[in-house]
């Protein structure tokens, strides 16, 4: 069995069918089991199989015990030794059949749920992503699929398998005797209300430990990104503190689940002696009378011994089982989450000469599930032509930031349109309007990854020649020669190995490789020195003239760069003009620029 022919196979999952709403949280996994149905169908048969040869050796003993035994015949004992160690042969072979067939679909579905929820979240809008812990995302991508991983190739089928061996082992009871059978399915009984007693119970705890797990993994995550900031403030204890009392309430919930556990264990250990010890005082009493040989006796003993195990795992099962209805349940919650931003049922096709007309029309923009009265921008009417450079302004607040993540669709207008060249975002394909929309942010964000591939993370195919002017650009280049390895330097999860300066000059040479059609800077110059700056301005100068660039200015140096500043007040354009001309006969503007710049 291949892994190709897995990979193949997994292309044929479809999450989205429209009948998944009507489905539990398990079923709705069964399109992407159902490309290795056979194989799990497969290891069910050949465990059955193996099985039902366990329950058939107690017969052969019977016939042993009733047959040779009893008349002397220790020639005739041979036959049914050498069956039984054929039987045990058999029961062996198909284990490891099964495992064999069970262990790479299981391993591929695993890899499919965990590729479709890394797909799903990088399809979820910005505020999607902004209302989830990143420790509650990790734990569902990555512990809860390992759950359900393990439901897929041990326990769902072994509820399957051992379900049918206890009806089998019953059913042959009752051949045997019907007493004997009787007294066993009585027997059962309580064992059956204690289990879906303890489903109820046991489900509620697994969902609040997997939840728990979640928020402590959020608490360290976070403790190692802002280690820096915790040491510099000395909250490193304090943060230390919370860890603790979240680890202790997730303790107290796994010992919940330990006490009902130990509860449900007790009970489907306890139970079934008293049945076997009212078997056994029911067969020899039936011996003595004459009704039952002593083989029937010591087969039915044998039958009820091999039924135990099956009986007995029926705890971990539904434990484990509970265990995998949760963790599919936070799946789907995320796999669930509306996509605002989608891609365009039949897409505009990109010109071939984008020109980079950039266009606002009547704009207006508030987060999803606010009213009216909280909406960030309002009203926004402005365009910017090729080459031109349009600086906004304004205090925290003013919608700055929210406009430039218009232009790439990291989130969408509410009202409006933002075009290019006269075609409205919405319409094209999100690679295609990517792939003209370059962007640095004020917080840049780098990648455990070298140098080299963070700067050429939008533009994978350039050149040597082009990263290297990107790098010039940013006068990044000094800093990156003395890397240990140069731009193979691996520089660590977030850069943080780099200084807060080389972070932004390398996300600065990541926006302007390849020379993009539309530039869309968000201060991307506010952690460099004075020196620096002026350094990276000259060069950034003849950059911007061959881009349509929207820079969000926040010192009078950056807006200086700009042809024309945009001056933000409550989510609209209260002021436009030169950088020169607003500050001559603006007291607002010089006010703003001022207690920026200060």
């Amino acid at each position: 069995m291949s892994t190709g022919v897995l990979e193949s196979q997994a292309t044929t999952v479809d999450p989205a069918s429209p009948q998944r709403i009507e489905r539990s949280s398990l079923a709705r996994f069964l399109p992407f089991v159902a490309p290795y149905r056979w194989y799990f169908i497969a290891s069910i048969v050949v465990s059955l199989i193996a099985t039902m040869t366990g329950l058939v050796i107690p017969l052969v003993i019977q016939g042993v015990i009733d047959g040779p035994i009893t008349d002397g015949d220790v020639a005739g004992v041979w036959w049914p030794a050498a069956l039984v160690l054929l039987l045990g042969t058999i029961d062996a072979a198909g284990i490891w059949v099964r495992r064999y067939l069970v262990s790479a679909p299981s391993s591929q579905f695993e890899i499919t749920a965990r590729a479709h929820v890394f797909q799903k979240l990088q399809r979820l809008s910005v505020s999607a992503h902004e209302g989830w812990d990143s420790g509650q995302l990790l734990s569902r991508a990555i512990a809860d699929l390992s759950s359900l991983r393990r439901f897929v190739a041990f326990v769902g089928p072994f509820i399957i398998i051992n379900t049918v061996t206890l009806v089998v082992g019953l059913g042959v009871l009752f051949v045997q005797s019907w007493q004997l059978g009787l007294i066993m399915a009585v027997t059962a009984i309580p064992l059956v209300i204690v289990c879906t007693r303890f489903e109820g119970l046991y489900r509620v705890v697994a969902r609040d430990a997997q939840d728990q797990a979640g928020d402590v993994t959020t608490t360290v995550e976070e403790s190692i990104q802002g280690i820096r900031v915790l040491k510099a403030f000395g909250r490193s204890a304090h943060l230390g503190r919370r860890f603790v009392r979240e680890a202790a309430r997730l303790r107290g919930t796994e010992l919940a689940k330990v006490r009902y556990l130990a509860i449900l264990w007790a009970l489907i250990v306890g139970i079934p002696p008293i049945g076997i010890g009212s078997m056994l005082a029911f067969g020899t009493y039936s011996i003595v009378q004459g009704t039952m040989t002593t083989g029937m006796l010591v087969a039915a003993m044998a039958i009820v011994a091999f039924l135990l195990w099956p009986i007995e795992s029926f705890g971990f099962l539904l434990a484990e089982l509970n265990n995998a209805r949760t963790a599919a349940d936070r799946y789907w919650e995320i796999m669930d989450t509306a996509e605002t931003i989608r891609e365009p049922v039949a897409p505009v096709p990109l010109p071939k000469n984008v020109r980079g007309v950039l266009e606002f029309r009547g704009v207006g923009f508030s987060f999803p599930d606010t009213d009216a009265s909280s909406a960030l921008l309002t009203g926004v009417d402005f365009r910017i032509e090729p080459g031109e450079t349009v600086a906004l302004v304004g205090v925290t607040g003013s919608g700055k930031t929210a406009l430039t993540n218009l232009v790439p669709r990291l989130f969408d207008v509410t009202e409006g349109s933002v075009t290019i060249d006269g075609i409205d975002v919405r319409t094209l394909s999100l690679l295609d309007l990517r792939s003209i929309v370059s962007v640095a942010f004020e917080d840049p964000v780098l990648f455990s990854a070298s140098v080299r591939e963070n700067i050429s993370l939008g533009r994978p195919d350039a050149s040597e020649a082009d990263v290297e002017e990107a790098l010039a650009i940013a006068h990044a280049r000094e800093f990156v020669d003395t890397l240990p390895w140069g731009l193979d330097t691996r520089i660590g999860e977030q850069g943080m190995s780099l200084s807060g300066g080389q972070r932004q000059r390398l996300a600065l040479a990541r926006a302007v490789l390849g020379k993009p059609r539309i530039l869309v800077l968000d201060d991307p110059l506010s952690a460099l020195d004075v020196g620096t700056e002026a350094l990276v301005q000259e060069d950034l100068r003849r950059v911007l003239t061959r881009s349509t660039t929207l820079l969000v200015a926040h010192r009078p140096s950056t807006a200086a760069l700009a042809d024309r500043v945009l001056r933000l007040e409550n989510g609209r354009i209260v002021e436009q003009g030169t950088h020169e001309r607003l500050l001559a006969t603006s007291a607002e503007y010089r006010h703003v620029m001022g207690s920026i710049d200060g």
